[in-house]
């Protein structure tokens, strides 16, 4: 199987107003001289906004890497990080701290929740450390997301009276309530059974479709990675692939496929 590929240059104005975030020739290395790695290798690749993209690879291909650099988390080595219009290369700490909690949310796999807060609290928390309460509009969509997630007779509860499905449906609330640009997700059913895990994928699927919701899923997981619009494969810290909806075999067939030419 011919697992390459040709990534399009991301350069012709509608192509960038499609795209919640980009990287162009983005290296990330470390070390020098004979114990470089390089993490990731001139990748280039955008974000659609409204689409639920999956990004898959195997251990050390350097899909967590990619994450944390689109995301202001990590810098780059060489190249370029867009959020929307923004570049976020040049931006200072305190820039940086301002995009993350204005306009991207965040889903981990240890769900990351305040265990001294309830969820309700818990919910609130992104306002908070903004220093703002909720405006009458955004309390409807906080209203409307403890409603549909199933966590409007769990609001008072706190972390550790949850199961690990209703702290990573709160975890993704968390994500949502201030309608960030693009939602990042690492490894979101790590810590979940496959029924439960299943349950929050649905989740991500529907707020991309009912909501429009930009989503960049981290996964090693075919399944997990079936239910997203989009799977872009990376390997040896380039992209091999970049394939429209993909069933769970198709995906572990694939991987299988990279692993062997690795």
């Amino acid at each position: 199987m011919d697992i390459t590929t040709t990534i399009p240059t991301v350069g012709a104005e509608t192509a960038r107003a499609s795209l919640v975030a980009r990287v162009e020739n983005l290296t990330k290395s470390y070390g020098a001289h004979g114990a470089r790695v390089d993490a990731l290798r001139e990748v280039t690749l955008g974000i659609r906004r409204g689409e639920f993209t999956a990004i898959m690879g195997p251990s050390g291909s350097g899909k967590s890497t990619l994450m944390h650099i689109m995301a202001g988390l990590d810098s780059s080595s060489s190249g370029r990080v867009w959020l929307g219009d923004t570049e976020i290369g040049g931006l200072g700490d305190e820039q940086l701290t301002l995009l993350r909690r204005r306009r991207i949310g965040f889903v981990f796999q240890a769900f990351n929740l305040v265990p001294t807060l309830d969820v309700e609290g818990n919910l609130l928390l992104p306002f908070e450390l903004d220093g703002r309460t909720p405006s009458a509009r955004e309390r409807e969509w906080i209203d409307e997301l403890e409603t549909v997630l199933g966590l409007d007779p769990r609001l008072t509860h706190r972390p550790h009276e949850l199961s690990g499905g209703q702290q990573q449906r709160v975890a993704i609330a968390r994500a949502l309530v201030t309608r960030p640009e693009l939602v990042f997700a690492d490894e979101p059913t790590g810590n979940l059974d496959s029924r439960t895990g299943r349950e929050v994928l649905q989740v991500l699927q529907t707020a991309t479709r009912s909501y429009g919701q930009s989503i960049a899923m981290v996964t090693h997981d075919p399944i997990a990675a079936s239910f997203a619009d989009r799977v872009v494969f990376l390997a040896d810290g380039r992209v091999v692939a970049d394939r429209t909806q993909m069933d769970a075999s198709e995906i572990a067939s694939f991987m299988l496929s990279i692993e062997q030419v690795a």
